[in-house]
C-alpha cells in the first residue's frame, strides 16, 4: 500500500511537471489541494487516460456521480464557477505627433 502511495507520488510529480508548460498555454487544471482530492479517483476510474491530463478530466467528468466526496466536490465547484473573464488589454496610445502640440 505504502509503496502504491510513492509511485501515485511520484506519477503525479512527473504528471505534473510535463502538464505545467502546457497548463499555461490551456485551461486551469485546479490548485494542488483539489488535484490531490482527485488522485484516488483518476487512479481507479482513468488511470489508462494518464498523463493525457484533458482525457482525464474528460473521464472524471464523466464518472462524476461515482467519484469519492472530495474529488466531487471539486468538480460540483468548478461547474458552478463562473467563467473567467478576458483580462482586457491594456491600450498603447499612439505617440503625439510634433505638429499636435
Amino acid at each position: 500500500m505504502r509503496t502504491k502511495r510513492i509511485a501515485l507520488g511520484v506519477a503525479l510529480m512527473v504528471g505534473c511537471g510535463i502538464a505545467i508548460p502546457a497548463a499555461f498555454a490551456q485551461e486551469y487544471r485546479g490548485t494542488l489541494e483539489q488535484q490531490m482530492a482527485c488522485t484516488p479517483d483518476v487512479w481507479r476510474f482513468c488511470g489508462d487516460q494518464i498523463p493525457d491530463v484533458n482525457r482525464i478530466v474528460a473521464c472524471l467528468r464523466q464518472n462524476t456521480p461515482q467519484l469519492s466526496g472530495g474529488c466531487r466536490a471539486v468538480f460540483e465547484s468548478n461547474a458552478n464557477a463562473p467563467e473567467p473573464q478576458a483580462v482586457p488589454r491594456r491600450r498603447i496610445d499612439q505617440p503625439r505627433s510634433y505638429s499636435d502640440q
